[in-house]
């Protein structure tokens, strides 16, 4: 999609659609909608006070000028309480407002910035809003689909401002929303694809392409005698029962650079989940596709931060693999000696996510980073804590990091919520034959045990680990409740939050 934006009044834009808004509660029409209201007679007024718009989130109306203004059509969308509008309504009515305008077959359309008026939000962040919640909002896996969709997108988006003197950081804001929205929509497609069109060997050939586009970037591709060579006992221990060949991606943005500071980013990529012998039930196995989703987020963060050019040494690590019941396959009662060699006893083959993170954390502490913060679709028991689609958990060994995390994810509205660190959940984890075991074995405290057991592998560098188990896939279909730049399917969760969190750093430093 093309994204511009221009300096004019709205009611002024010749465009087949042009968009504006109302707050919940707003009895007449003022700023940009009450310039348009009022030149085309009153009719939005009307629908206000005869109670057919209310400008509850959501909601939508839309009027024809009939030549009373250049557009063709003026949509007028709803912001829900002024009071609780942020970041994350500006996404949603935008994403709202480019659904709506799919549904009316228009090749273009135009918008105001929402929430940059009497919203109160900084101009710049809201251009930013606007173009992501565009783009996610009009997001659809069409890769093995033969059949056209019956409407197709809109190619071009226009934000229009009044001040002229306001351009360039909304053109800023912008061309940063639409890098992050399309990052974000290729972790969706990489979440979505099958198993057999995103294997390992796919991932690391993906790595490669972004690493190429990227003057400053560079990918290597350990393979599984790589791995076998710095002793990553733990994540070929998973790969094992698998005929695709395992791949532990390296991507580093601005190798060598010793003057900056060094984030590392590890995600889980189980490319299809079964639970191996440990096996799963059949129903909803498709969904095992989306074990990569903590993998996926960060190869598309990666392909941001080149975009942004960001001053900071970035340093993205991707253990994929797939977890599978074959012949080879490792078994409940099994010892794994990871990296940094502490030795593991299986109790279940199906908390695999952890195995595979506890080399890519040990492998971690060689760049010395000043961070490195893990996502991964890694228990179930995160989803029953803190609700499917609601929230990530996020454990941290840093304050400093977690205040970090937590600023960026009030910015981008990916949320997340702090969980406990306690060592009673490593006494969960004692094994007969090994160091510790994969898993306390029954469903009590599932989620901080699973975090208890990476933490034995990020030594020496501040740590936080994001389970993103309940925020990777949406099962719902859209109402006006749920979000409107989500559809069912992948949701590309964690991009939007890494890429703020790096941005943030590279300026604060």
């Amino acid at each position: 999609m093309e994204i511009n934006v221009i300096s004019g009044a709205i009611q002024a834009t010749e465009d087949e659609l042009i968009v504006v808004n109302l707050f919940e509660g707003v009895e007449k029409p003022g700023g940009a909608t009450g310039a348009v209201d009022k030149a085309m007679g009153g009719v939005i007024g009307e629908a206000i006070a005869r109670g057919d718009f209310r400008g509850k989130q959501g909601e939508v109306a839309v009027f024809y000028p009939r030549g009373a203004i250049p557009a063709v059509r003026v949509l007028v969308v709803g912001l829900g309480p002024q009071d609780k509008f942020s970041l994350q309504g500006v996404r949603e009515a935008a994403a709202t407002a480019a659904r709506k305008a799919r549904e009316l077959g228009v090749p273009s359309f135009s918008s105001i910035i929402h929430g940059a008026g009497a919203g109160g939000l900084e101009l710049e962040s809201a251009a930013q809003a606007a173009a992501e919640g565009t783009i996610l909002g009009l997001y659809r896996y069409q890769e093995l689909k033969n059949k056209p969709p019956d409407r197709p997108d809109p190619e071009q988006f226009t934000l229009v401002l009044l001040d002229e003197a306001n351009l360039p950081a909304a053109e800023a804001g912008a061309d940063v929303g639409q890098i992050v929205a399309e990052a974000a929509c290729l972790a969706r497609d990489l979440i979505n694809r099958p198993a057999n069109y995103a294997t390992p060997s796919d991932l690391a050939e993906l790595a490669m392409e972004i690493a190429s586009q990227f003057g400053a970037m560079r990918c290597q591709v350990l393979d599984e005698e790589d791995a076998a060579e710095l002793g990553m006992g733990s994540f070929l221990g998973v790969a094992q029962g698998s005929d695709e060949p395992a791949a532990f991606i390296v991507m580093e943005h601005n190798p060598g650079r010793e003057d900056l500071d060094t984030v590392v980013l590890v995600g889980k990529a189980i490319t299809f989940d079964t639970g191996g012998i440990s096996l799963k039930p059949s129903e909803h196995l498709d969904r095992m596709r989306g074990d990569l989703g903590g993998g996926a987020a960060v190869l598309a963060t990666m392909l941001a931060v080149g975009q942004l050019e960001l001053p900071l040494h970035v340093v993205g690590l991707v253990p994929a693999t797939e977890n599978m019941p074959g012949g080879q396959a490792y078994k409940p009662g099994d010892v794994l000696t990871a990296m940094n060699g502490k030795t593991i006893e299986i109790i279940s083959t199906d908390a695999e996510g952890r195995l595979i993170l506890a080399d890519a954390l040990a492998y971690a502490s060689r760049f010395e980073p000043k961070a490195v913060v893990d996502l991964a679709t890694l228990t179930g028991a995160c989803v029953i804590a803190l609700g499917r689609g609601v929230a990530a958990g996020v454990f941290s060994t840093d304050e400093g990091l977690l205040a970090r995390l937590q600023v960026a994810s009030q910015a981008s509205g990916e949320r997340i919520w702090h969980m406990p660190l306690y060592d009673e959940y490593l006494d969960g984890l004692e094994s007969l034959t090994a160091d510790l075991a994969n898993s306390g074995g029954d469903r009590f405290g599932g989620v901080g045990a699973s975090a208890m057991f990476l933490k034995q592998f990020a030594d020496n560098y501040p740590w936080a680990h994001l389970d993103i188990a309940g925020m990777t896939f949406e099962e719902r279909p859209g109402t006006p409740k749920r979000p409107a730049h989500l559809q069912k399917g992948g949701t590309g969760f964690g991009v939007r939050l890494m890429v703020q969190l790096l941005r943030d750093w590279s300026t604060a430093g």
